[in-house]
């Protein structure tokens, strides 16, 4: 009996110096909408300021890349703001 007990303690030993020692999975992010966020990688450029005719009046539409954090294995996040201000048409 004490033989069986003795075995059993080794093999779980072993078994989780075993499991301890397996390389990570490096992880696999998805991004529904890349146009909102963007997951490693230089900063996405940025565009020129856009203007759109609501009818009676326009808005100037402005996007800006911003470092927003990072992941767990060290990749940068970035996000989109986006600005919007109330014109006059020409």
């Amino acid at each position: 009996m004490k033989k069986a007990c003795m075995f059993f303690g080794c093999m779980a030993l072993v078994a989780s110096v075993t499991g301890c020692g397996v390389a990570t999975i490096k992880p696999s992010y998805t991004i529904t909408n890349p146009e909102l966020m963007r997951i490693g990688g230089e900063a996405p450029g940025n565009k020129e300021p856009e203007i759109v005719n609501m009818g009676s009046y326009c808005l100037r539409v402005t996007e800006k890349w911003k470092a927003d954090g990072k992941t767990p294995d060290g990749q940068p996040i970035w996000t989109k703001d986006s600005f919007r201000e109330a014109i006059p048409c020409k």
